[in-house]
């Protein structure tokens, strides 16, 4: 009696799967610039009204933007960062945002 070989079928795994991709990609940044128009007290609102931030850490930020010219506010997937972007363009806000490095 023959001997029988087992079957092997190819795999259907794929070698990347989307979620290992999204591990790997980079997080944006939502980046708060300086200007000399924006009274600091009105960043602050701004800051707490879009990220609901607390009043301490719109203030950390607001300083940050002062003293250093800009900040980081914000930091994750690029859809919701250009959302925020233009969220602060619309409040009067200059903003940008960056590939995180």
């Amino acid at each position: 009696m023959p001997q029988l070989q087992p079957l092997v079928r190819p795999s259907t795994d794929n070698q990347t799967s989307s979620s290992d991709a999204a591990a790997t990609a980079k997080a944006w940044n939502v980046v708060v610039w300086d200007d000399p128009v924006t009274p600091m007290p009105v960043v602050v609102v701004i800051l707490r009204k879009i990220f609901a931030f607390p009043n301490a850490k719109a203030t950390r930020l607001m300083m940050t933007v002062h003293h250093e010219g800009r900040a980081i506010v914000w930091s994750g997937q690029r859809d919701r960062a250009e959302a925020y972007c233009v969220q602060l363009h619309v409040a009067g806000l200059q903003a940008t945002i960056e590939q995180d490095s």
